[in-house]
């Protein structure tokens, strides 16, 4: 069959060049499904609102189902488009009087505008169960470790002591942040453009509020110019993408660290690792360092949506077309990572007595001798650093009389004569003693842990009701559309 679009106003036939140049085919794959569900409400409104007949209702909605039972590989992949393909092949099968009443009222621009919404509404569905399952990983592998020693770092040299479930929650909370914000855009990413026609709506009598309702979203997007030309939701999500992957990326440069020789904190499991070509001993870290590469693909997507969509005037321009492979592409590289890094944190083997002896490593205590000083003998914080700064020259584990030595030096007078003792000193040296006073909100101490991790479970049980109530207005939505459609079939 000709072209549907080009045998009126156009007459000169693309080459094959201009054809692959201009057509988005391949990167359609990811919304025909919901191009059949876009098609099945449309249609069911048409009839409804009396703009089609219902027995030519019946004929179109019958074979739209037959094309979704179908596969898109029956489609003709020379048109420029899905939707044009689609309605092209619907027309063959029911003839054009009965399957070109369907695109009645209705422009690309808002079909696929719609159709993006949908299958990006579904992505980011899936998205928030990832992200919440590996939240749930990372609680459970810090209850088993709440007293686990460890180095705690800053410009990744040692600093203080602190606890594996601290470091955990760390990158748990900022993943917590990554879920409100995945839902935080689902909820403008869940509007209805259909019925905005080409961008002036349309003066068919459409019910555009029945087609929202039928396909499950919350609102309208209702300037009909708005509906078809705007792809900030798009920005917004790449943007929640790449923010997410930023944070995988950091989680996973640790995991190669941890691996290492030097660090020998952790045993990646051999599903995420790989050896050498030459060197038979290796066991690389390959897994964790595509996930930092791959942090590229999504903000090299925002980058080229933030470019693509600047500067265009309304309303709809083709370069729009360029925008979805970008989203397409980077929510299959988040949703693959979070996956991912899932399976890696909960089957890594952790080393507990390497973590606890790196604990104290490079002085890592001085900070709480400080504070010893200061709460023991009532000098200023800033004489107790300069003391304890001198003591750390030495690279020797301070005793009393160094202490005392040192202060002479900066004070004048020993602190053993403003009663500090030795006890006090051993106390302050001791990574565990360290641990049990850090003791206030968002502390390292296993009993502020304990009271942390209640909360976050608390918190994960609320996200789990959450994206189940989600979940299921969606798939009641598309239920109660197929009943409906099933209802009208018979006609």
């Amino acid at each position: 069959m000709s072209n549907i679009l080009r045998r009126g106003r156009l007459e000169a036939a693309q080459d094959e060049e201009i054809l692959r140049y201009t057509s988005s085919m391949e990167a359609d794959r990811w919304i025909f499904n919901a191009d059949i569900v876009v098609d099945l409400a449309h249609t069911v409104m048409l009839r409804e609102q009396g703009i089609i007949k219902e027995e030519d209702c019946s004929k179109i909605l019958s074979g739209l189902l037959k094309i979704r039972e179908e596969g898109m590989e029956k489609l003709d992949f020379s048109y420029e488009d899905i939707h044009i393909s689609l309605e092209s092949r619907l027309i063959d099968m029911v003839g054009e009087d009965v399957g070109g009443r369907m695109h009645s009222g209705r422009s690309r621009n808002d079909e696929v505008a719609t159709c993006i919404r949908l299958t990006l509404r579904e992505e980011l569905l899936g998205l928030l169960e990832e992200i919440f399952a590996l939240r749930k990983t990372l609680v459970s592998l810090a209850e088993k470790h709440s007293e686990t020693l460890m180095p705690g770092f800053t410009h990744l040299q040692h600093a203080q002591p602190t606890t594996l479930a601290h470091h955990l929650c760390a990158h748990e909370s900022a993943l917590g942040r990554d879920f409100d914000r995945v839902q935080d855009a689902f909820s403008r990413v869940n509007l209805c453009p259909l019925g905005a026609a080409a961008f002036a709506s349309t003066g068919f009598n459409l019910n555009r509020k029945r087609t929202q309702e039928l396909l499950g979203f919350e609102g309208l997007l209702e300037n009909s110019m708005d509906a078809v030309s705007s792809r900030d939701f798009l920005i917004e999500c790449a943007s929640v993408f790449s923010n997410l992957m930023i944070n995988l990326s950091r989680i996973a440069e640790e995991l190669v660290i941890w691996s290492s020789s030097e660090f020998n904190f952790i045993e990646l499991d051999d599903m995420y690792a790989s050896t050498s070509s030459i060197m038979p001993q290796k066991k690389n870290p390959d897994t964790a360092e595509l996930m930092r590469g791959k942090t590229g693909v999504s903000v090299g997507a925002l980058m080229s949506l933030l470019t693509i969509c600047k500067g265009l005037p309304l309303s709809y321009n083709r370069d729009l077309q360029e925008a979805t492979p970008n989203i397409w592409r980077s929510v299959e590289t988040v949703r693959a990572s979070v996956r991912v890094m899932e399976g890696m944190v909960k089957t890594m083997k952790v080393h507990p007595d390497v973590l606890a002896a790196e604990s104290i490593t490079g002085f890592t205590t001085a900070t709480e001798l400080a504070d010893t000083f200061v709460r023991e003998t009532g000098i200023p914080f800033r004489t107790a650093h300069q003391i304890v700064g001198m003591l750390a020259k030495e690279r020797e584990k301070p005793t009393m009389e160094k202490i005392d030595s040192a202060a002479e030096v900066v004070l004048g007078e020993s602190l053993s004569s403003k009663g500090l003792t030795e006890n006090m000193v051993k106390e302050a040296l001791n990574p565990e003693s360290n641990i049990k006073r850090r003791k206030i909100p968002g502390g390292p101490a296993p009993e502020e842990m304990k009271n942390y991790l209640s909360k976050r479970k608390t918190e994960l049980e609320l996200n789990a009701q959450e994206i189940a109530t989600l979940k299921d207005i969606i798939d009641s939505a598309f239920e109660n559309l197929l009943s409906v459609v099933e209802e009208y079939r018979k006609i």
